[in-house]
This record gives C-alpha cells, structure tokens and sequence, in this order.
C-alpha cells in the first residue's frame, strides 16, 4: 500500500527508510533528497530532489552525471525498502536515458522493483520537472548482498 512518508514518525517505516532518517548519505543531501512516498510491498518509492546550480553544466542546464547521480539514489532507495535489514543492494548496471530538459527547482523522481530475484532485482525509474514533463528514465539491476561489518583494524578511530 502506497503512504506518504511523515519523517516525525520514522519507526512507522521499515528499517531501510528509518535509516535515511537517522544518517541520509552526503550524496543524498547534495541532491537535497526528500523522500515522499513508501509502498513496501511493490518496493516503490517518490522522492522529490530540489535541484540547482551545483548540479548544473556549463550551459545553466542540469548536468547528466547529476541526473543519473538522482536515478541511482532513487532506485536504491526502491531497492532497499524491500530487503531485509544488514542487506544492501548494490548497482550492476544502470541506462539512463535524457529525453528533455531539467533546470533548478524541484523534481519528483519514482522508481520501482519491476522483477525481484533471490539475488539479483530489476527496477526502472522516471524523473520528472515539477511540472510534470519528464526529463529522464532509468532502468538498473541490483545485487542483493549481505552488509559486512567492518573489522576492527577497518573501524575508524
């Protein structure tokens, strides 16, 4: 069932969501990523990203390497609000495809787990101009894998 996402209440949430809350990757808060929207049973996410001028190229326009940057944090959160907790869920591969113009302001991106395998799951992703008009599309395949703890001589000090 798909529920917007209230960040005061993040133990409603599975704990890959409540991790965002407590610790969001410094990529993510780049992108200044707000996470929206949950459907843990289709592993579907919305988030919005509030995007500008650190992110754009030399012509004053989004740059791709952002736009893909935004594509693979969203379909990792997609990704990762279907696993079991100490798992993660890194990228194999990944397309993009630009099919318009993005500029500042804010932008909605959705991604979804369109296959889900013992190891390996597929998903695909949209993001969107506040406006609705569809600037790009992704589709990726993640492994499944187990979370290593780091070993003592790894730990920081």
């Amino acid at each position: 069932m798909r529920r917007a996402i209230d960040s005061t209440k993040p133990d409603d949430f599975p704990p890959n969501i409540q991790a965002i809350f407590r610790r969001q990757a410094p990529c993510s808060a780049w992108l200044k990523q707000e996470l929206l929207a949950v459907d843990v049973e289709e592993g579907w996410v919305r988030i919005a990203y509030d995007l500008g001028e650190p992110h754009f190229n030399r012509f004053g326009a989004l740059h791709g390497g952002a736009i893909a940057c935004v594509m693979d944090d969203v379909l990792a959160v997609a990704a990762g609000v279907i696993l079991k907790w100490g798992e993660i869920a890194p990228t194999l591969e990944m397309k993009v495809s630009y099919l318009n113009q993005g500029g500042a302001g804010r932008h909605i991106a959705e991604a979804r787990v369109l296959k889900r395998g013992r190891q390996v799951n597929f998903l695909e992703a949209t993001l969107a101009r506040e406006d609705g008009k569809v600037i790009a599309t992704s589709t990726a395949t993640i492994m499944i894998a187990p979370m290593k703890t780091p070993s003592a001589a790894q730990k920081p000090a």
